[in-house]
């Protein structure tokens, strides 16, 4: 439950909560109205640890490892697609007894947190889409390939996996990623259990989840803020601006020199973004 800068940081989760889908590892930074702030992939929590301090100088800030991620439950029977993530979402809000919580979503976690309002009925106050998984058709090359070849990568010698992985993770910022944080990110995908655990969360990873949120975006009625990488080579930057059009008074912002990883290429900017769409007068 500590921050600090770059490779300084160590970024544990101290608190655990069963949801009916496994266990979820959390933590709480900071005091005042709640922020639930949800990662993608393939990352983890710690993509917040640079955001975290100037939220939690006046929220309470939520954030926690998706399940199959990080220090939360993973393992065979784990559903871990972007629905089941939305339940999940659903009955952590209801367990740590927020009502209508501020709320971040990136990558994934934005479809996570649109499926959570829109189709699990869950009141945000407001909500920030950062680099957002929503539009179908969706899926990097590499992903469609891990999908069309899941038994070739299962048996994947386990070096040549983590080299595959550690090349995904290059590709995620616009500008060399901190050794200790791109450690961070890659061990947990390390070993039989990492590779099982990147490839069920892959093969998990389906279009029919984002497409039943398509066509609910034009019902939101909270205010919305997307952020976006202007570098983001995952996820093509004028989705931002799509997505703003779509979503009733939704405004888009892009990050200079930020790749699809934005809160490592830019903590600053995004930290400061987030407070001041958090706390601007209704």
């Amino acid at each position: 439950m500590a921050w600090g800068q770059g490779s300084e940081v160590r970024w544990q989760l101290g608190r655990r909560v069963e949801t009916s889908g496994g266990e979820v590892a959390y933590e709480v930074f900071g005091e005042g109205p709640p922020v639930v702030l949800v990662h993608g992939t393939p990352s983890r929590s710690y993509i917040w640890r640079e955001v975290v301090p100037a939220l939690a100088d006046r929220f309470s800030v939520y954030v926690y490892d998706l399940l199959g991620f990080g220090e939360s439950e993973r393992g065979e029977g784990v559903d871990v697609s972007i629905a089941a993530q939305g339940r999940a979402l659903t009955e952590l809000v209801e367990a740590w007894g927020l009502e209508k919580p501020r709320v971040a979503g990136h990558d994934i976690g934005s479809a996570i947190v649109l499926r959570t309002h829109l189709v699990e009925d869950t009141p945000f106050e407001r909500i920030v889409l950062l680099d957002a998984l929503v539009f179908t058709p969706w899926g990097t090359p590499a992903l469609k390939h891990v999908k069309e070849h899941l038994g070739a990568y299962r048996t994947m010698p386990l070096g040549v996996f983590e080299a595959y992985v550690a090349a995904r993770l290059k590709e995620a910022t616009s500008r060399p990623m901190d050794e200790g944080a791109f450690e961070a990110y890659l061990s947990q995908w390390r070993g039989s259990e990492g590779r099982a655990a990147y490839l069920r969360k892959d093969e998990a990873l389906v279009e029919r989840d984002t497409a039943q949120v398509e066509p609910l975006l034009g019902s939101i009625g909270v205010p919305v803020r997307i952020l976006w990488g202007e570098e983001d080579a995952w996820v093509e930057p004028p989705q931002a601006t799509i997505l703003a059009e779509t979503i009733p008074g939704a405004e888009a912002k892009f990050v200079a020199g930020a790749g699809h990883f934005v809160m490592e290429d830019a903590p600053r900017e995004v930290a400061e973004a987030l407070v001041d769409f958090f706390t601007a007068p209704q």
